[in-house]
This record gives C-alpha cells, sequence and structure tokens, in this order.
C-alpha cells in the first residue's frame, strides 16, 4: 500500500496591505483535514494501515452518505462516524484548534467539497488546515472486470433484448467481433485494438451470464476463469511446475504434449474446428500432421481447392500464416482498386 498526501495548500499572509478585513487567527493552528477514498471494487472493511490510523487518531470522522458500505465496519471497529456533509468553510472550522477531521469519501471522491476548499485556499484570507488525500483501497489489477460483470448482471435483467438472447443467437457476434480485432491487430491502430478486445471480452462475459441461467448445467464467469487458469497452470510445468524450456519450441513442445494428455485424442486432426476459414482450417491441418512427424502426401486431384490446400500447407511449413498472407494481398488490391477509381484512403 501506498501513502499519498497532497500538497500542504496552506499560504503565506500578504506582503501588501489588503484594504479587505483580515480573517481572525487559528487559535492554535489550522488543524488537518484527511479525505480517505476507498475502491468499490475491494471488499469493505479491507482498509490500509495508513488509512486505519488516520481513523483512529481523527478527533471527528464525516461521511455524507449514510449508505457508504464502509460505515457498518468502521462503527464495528469502534469508530464514531457522524453522517454530515459539512460546507468547505464549515470543515475548516471544525478543524480549528489543531483538531484532525477525517472525510470518509463517497463514490469516486468529494469534488464538491475539494473544489470548496480549493476557492478557500486561493483566496488567501483563510487559514487553510493540512490538506491530505489518504487512498484507503486500491484496485488491484484487473478489478475493472468486475464492473463488467455488474454492468451485465443489469444489462441481462433490464434490458428487452440483451434478457432474449442465446448463446446460438449470439455465435454471430463472436465471429464478427474476432474478425475486428484481427483487423485492428493487422492495421496496427492501437485505439481500434483496445476497443476491438472489448468488444470480444464482452461476448465471453454475455455468454457467461447467459449460461448463469441453464437449468442443467449452469456455470458463471468465475468458472470460465478458474478453468482457463488451471488450464494455463498445468500447460506451462515450465512456469508453475519443475520442467525446463529454455526455446518457443520446447514451450509448444510442453504444450502439445500436455494438452494431448488432457483430450485424449485418437488423431492428430481431432479438436480442429472444420467451420473455420478455408485457409485456416488447411494450415491447421497440415501443422498438426507436420508437429506429429507423420508422413502424409497431400491428395493431387484436380481442381482450385486442391491447389489453395497445397499452397496453405507450403505457407504453414514457410512459417507464413495464409490467412493473414491472402489478407494482406486483398487489402493491397483493394487499395489498388480505389486509386484507379480515384478514392482517397
Amino acid at each position: 500500500m501506498r501513502y499519498v498526501r497532497s500538497v500542504n495548500t496552506t499560504r503565506p499572509e500578504p506582503t501588501t496591505p489588503d484594504p479587505s478585513p483580515a480573517p481572525a487567527p487559528a487559535a492554535a493552528g489550522a488543524g488537518r483535514v484527511v479525505l480517505l477514498t476507498t475502491s468499490h471494487r475491494v471488499a469493505p472493511g479491507l482498509l490500509s494501515w495508513p488509512a486505519w490510523q488516520a481513523l483512529r487518531a481523527a478527533d471527528r470522522v464525516l461521511c455524507a452518505d449514510g449508505a457508504h458500505p464502509q460505515l457498518p465496519y468502521l462503527r464495528e471497529a469502534g469508530t464514531a462516524v457522524d453522517e454530515a456533509a459539512p460546507t468547505a468553510q464549515e470543515l475548516v472550522d471544525a478543524c480549528a484548534g489543531g483538531r484532525t477531521v477525517v472525510v470518509v469519501a463517497a463514490g469516486e471522491g468529494e469534488p464538491a467539497l475539494t473544489d470548496g476548499l480549493a476557492r478557500l485556499a486561493g483566496s488567501g484570507r483563510v487559514r487553510m488546515p493540512e490538506l491530505e488525500l489518504l487512498p484507503a483501497s486500491y484496485d488491484l489489477p484487473g478489478a475493472r472486470l468486475l464492473d463488467l460483470v455488474q454492468v451485465m448482471d443489469r444489462i441481462r435483467a433490464e434490458c428487452p433484448w440483451s434478457s432474449r438472447q442465446t448463446h446460438k443467437g449470439l455465435a454471430k457476434y463472436g465471429i464478427e467481433e474476432a474478425y475486428e480485432l484481427v483487423e485492428a491487430i493487422e492495421e496496427g491502430d492501437r485505439d481500434e485494438l483496445r476497443e476491438e478486445l472489448g468488444d470480444v471480452l464482452l461476448q465471453v462475459v454475455f455468454h457467461a451470464r447467459i449460461a448463469e441461467e441453464d437449468p442443467d448445467a449452469p456455470f458463471s464467469i468465475d468458472d470460465v476463469a478458474g478453468g482457463i487458469v488451471a488450464k494455463l497452470i498445468h500447460r506451462h510445468p515450465h512456469v508453475f511446475g519443475d520442467e525446463t524450456a529454455a526455446t518457443p519450441e520446447e514451450v509448444k513442445e510442453h504444450w502439445l504434449r500436455t494438452k494431448a494428455t488432457e483430450k485424449r485424442r485418437e488423431s492428430v486432426t481431432d479438436g480442429i474446428p472444420l467451420a473455420q476459414p478455408g485457409l485456416a482450417l488447411a494450415a491447421k491441418l497440415a501443422s498438426r500432421v507436420r508437429t506429429a512427424g507423420l508422413e502424409v502426401p497431400l491428395p493431387q486431384a484436380p481442381g482450385i481447392g486442391y491447389e489453395l490446400l497445397a499452397l496453405a500447407a507450403r505457407a504453414e511449413a514457410e512459417g507464413v500464416d495464409p490467412e493473414a498472407a491472402l489478407r494482406a494481398a486483398a487489402r493491397a488490391y483493394r487499395d489498388a482498386v480505389r486509386a484507379t477509381e480515384g478514392v482517397e484512403k
């Protein structure tokens, strides 16, 4: 955990005469305001040690939100919390005499209050207390995924369209989003890549949410995540186990060996989805055959299909993705057509 302290906003008294009345000096110090922020993605009550120290040492603890999830836990821990929403001036007055006031922020913060304090400090007429921003809990990496799950829950329950969707009905969108992701990758557009990754992630969460409602074999997004975590750990014994792998080829060998053991396949072609694009299918078949060390000659029947099969196998053997290569050639052809038409990119 980190302890973040804001810049002290106390300003010196003006050195030039000021015709307006000056404020009366504080009796014994201007005190301290601690703005305590928490993440709604972290279980209530799990606060940092500096946060608990600040709460214990405070002369007064305030919270404008009576339904704030932290309040029951603070009170159970013996911290008295006043449900109050003071103005900036009232908060400054509450700190007079060197007192410390902790404000438990509602939501992402207290912008109205902090803006008011900034205006008071900028006026130069008020002796400001020391101001501190103290994050009491932090989001872990991946925490925003919890937001996505919650949003999906609500959409599934309240949206007339989303509430009626099925796995089969959404299947076409998964294919579309996957292709758009590939396009963003090949175009090198970082903003588009981020957006398309989100669209693909949405499909995963959407399907998992639908799966929760299955009366016979329900599963959740946690089951999906748990399954892939277990699979990754099992297929990376060089990372999580005792085996070693110094090259990408050795990693791939580990992966194929453990995958074969898991699936217990009878043929190297088992598990290859036949509905994928033709060039990708041909390359995948050729890859499986080559990796298994099998000598299976390509069929020599006449026809464009067999010629494409041979080209896809050759591309795979040379380390070229035939689908990506054809898409690149198609884009070049598209650009040539647009140039002939006088259409700008």
